[in-house]
């Protein structure tokens, strides 16, 4: 068991968690330890605001570039892929917006096994009727479950469906807790929603300028891939490709999507009392930081 906390830095998308992890581990001798399931996709560089290695400053940095794009993401695997990690590591500073996977790596997250046959009718459901359906049927069999789902997430729709089905027990009852396994101290940076809205709509103009058609083009096996095709960004670049939306269509439907997402994060994140949220524009938010780290400590 630790004794020193892992660290985490967390937060809506476009807050500036990368850059305070970053300058975290040059203050604390830490490494980071990625957590943005996005990521992890080898070639998705663009689209998920991926540091270089120049940003990096030296500091070492897990769990990039791990997986083929056409890999479906597993919550699962991650967890097996960052407990070593957060075991070996000093001074472990875990950063990224994917709330579940920064639960998979700090508390108690149990996974039920999957049932091949199960998952691909409920996956032919899917694509035939749509998500509302199976959602409705979601909110009969368990409440619990379908009220922290979105309506239109329709692969969470499906596992929940499939997890009943086979173990004959709530999805819910599988669901995150707070009950940790690992000490942590957890460092959520804060935007106003203006500001957010604002700086989401100039992060997706440098990426369009950096050249994110260009990447979704070049990536082969993309359309393949489950969960990378439908990464933000790269879902709407593909819609322009495919001749359905025009570039213009497709630029405003990613700021419109991750704004609704930045919000989905931060309620995520919002909901566990151990977060301390810091305003993301301090002059001095790496004192701040480590004064929370030092008040953990102690």
């Amino acid at each position: 068991m630790r004794q020193q906390p892992v660290i985490a830095v967390v937060g809506p998308t476009a807050a500036g968690k990368s850059d305070l992890a970053v300058d975290l581990a040059l203050r604390l001798g830490g490494e980071c330890i990625n957590a943005d399931s996005m990521q992890l996709y080898r070639g998705m560089d663009i689209g998920t605001a991926k540091l270089d290695l120049s940003e990096r400053k030296g500091v070492p940095h897990h769990l990039l570039d791990i997986w083929e794009v056409s890999v479906t993401a597993s919550v699962a695997e991650y967890q097996k892929l960052v407990r070593p990690l957060l075991d070996t590591i000093e001074t472990p500073i875990l950063v990224g917006g994917s709330g579940l996977y920064v639960r998979a790596a700090l508390d108690e997250l149990e996974f039920p096994g999957t049932d091949p046959e199960i998952r691909a009718r409920l996956e032919a459901e899917l694509a035939e009727r749509g998500p509302r359906e199976l959602y409705e049927r979601l909110r009969v069999a368990d409440p619990v479950a379908a009220e922290a789902i979105l309506p239109s997430n329709g692969r969470r729709i499906v596992r929940a469906l499939e997890v009943i089905e086979f173990s004959g027990r709530p999805f819910s009852a599988t669901m995150p807790s707070y009950e940790a396994v690992y000490p942590s101290v957890q460092i959520g940076l804060s935007v106003p929603r203006p500001e957010l809205d604002e700086r989401i709509a100039l992060r997706v103009e440098r990426m369009w300028a950096a050249g994110l058609v260009e990447e979704v083009r070049s990536l082969p096996g993309l359309r393949e891939g489950f969960t990378a095709s439908r990464a933000l960004g790269y879902a709407q670049v593909l819609r322009f490709l495919d001749g359905e939306w025009s570039e213009e269509q497709a630029f405003e439907e990613t700021v419109r999507a991750t704004r609704r997402f930045a919000r989905r994060q931060e309620s995520w994140f919002r909901r566990d009392p151990r977060v301390v949220w810091l305003p993301y524009d301090s002059p001095d938010l790496i004192g701040l930081a480590h004064e929370v780290l030092e008040g953990a400590r102690h």
